[in-house]
């Protein structure tokens, strides 16, 4: 028995998807930057997004205007006044309502052909294995002290043999990580493992997501607060982790291009005019991502103090 009763809001009595009538039509515009059949496989392809708020919203909104037709969505969370300066389903009109349950409305909207399954209770261990399901990617939408979720949610899809992918919306910037199932895994490009404290990890997860931390610099420390977990974000920074995102994802379901997966990763910040493209040496295990977890670290046990 499901912890979290899925809820699917395309009935196998609704008729079949037609394809070529949306490539000819609402999807017409996306075909001489992708082909028809590039346009077509988007259309047949489920994602898998964790988290609907500010960048899992965007992601799911952008791949739905791209014409990804089928979805799994998983948030437990409502919408709340302090979403509105970044979460694109924040209005005054969905105050109090599921994040899931609003996103899905969205992607109905957009494609009343699309396929949206939706969790409403987020994903648990019961109901992982549903919510990853026929998935071809997993996408990272939750917010960024969530790391237990994130971790077990990134070795199953690995298990699977999925990709995940995460972009990280950082200061005014984003980065951008990909997870191939038969590369570098989750906890070797981190430094992350079950016997560190929740603290230790998403330490060494922060350090992970950007090796080069151009954000730090304009950056009040003094607004994250760790007990609360919470910290600053802007809409520039979602709209600029989607792009990255959506654009992997459909280099990923039409093997169009290569993916360049951990531990590769790519780094912008807008606000100081930076681009970073690297490759993360041993990841984790890097003897300079070592030290940076354990400055950051340091920084939240004083931050829990306070």
């Amino acid at each position: 028995m499901l912890h979290c009763q899925a809820e699917v809001l395309l009935r196998s009595s609704e008729p079949q998807m037609n394809i070529e009538a949306l490539i000819g039509s609402e999807f017409s515009r996306n075909i001489g930057l992708l082909s028809e059949r590039e346009q077509h496989q988007l259309l047949l392809a489920r994602v898998a997004v964790v988290g609907a708020g500010g960048v899992g919203g965007l992601h799911i909104l952008t791949l739905a205007r791209l014409g990804v037709g089928k979805f799994n969505i998983a948030d437990p969370d409502t919408f709340e006044a302090a979403n509105v300066s970044r979460q694109f389903g924040a209005a005054n009109s969905t105050y109090g309502r599921n994040k899931a349950e609003v996103l899905a409305e969205m992607v109905r909207d957009i494609n009343p052909q699309a396929e949206v399954t939706i969790f409403t209770e987020g994903v648990t261990e019961q109901n992982c294995d549903e919510f990853l399901g026929d998935a071809k990617v997993l996408i990272d939408g939750i917010d960024f002290f969530e790391f237990t979720t994130r971790r077990k949610l990134f070795i199953a899809a690995r298990a699977k043999g999925m990709h995940a992918v995460t972009c990280a919306p950082l200061g005014f910037g984003s980065t951008l990580q990909i997870f191939s199932p038969n590369g570098m895994d989750f906890d070797t490009y981190f430094g992350t493992n079950e016997q560190q404290s929740y603290e230790r990890n998403l330490a060494a997860f922060a350090a992970g997501l950007a090796p080069n931390p151009y954000h730090i610099s304009y950056l009040d420390i003094s607004k994250v607060r760790m007990k609360e977990k919470k910290g600053p974000a802007v809409a520039p920074a979602c709209t600029l982790a989607a792009s990255f995102l959506t654009t992997e994802v459909v280099k990923i379901i039409t093997g169009s291009q290569k993916v360049y997966a951990v531990p590769h990763y790519i780094q912008v910040d807008m606000y100081k005019r930076k681009l970073k493209k690297g490759y993360l040496w041993f990841g984790g295990f890097n003897p300079l991502q070592k030290l940076k977890t354990a400055l950051i670290f340091r920084k939240f046990k004083q931050s829990m103090k306070v």
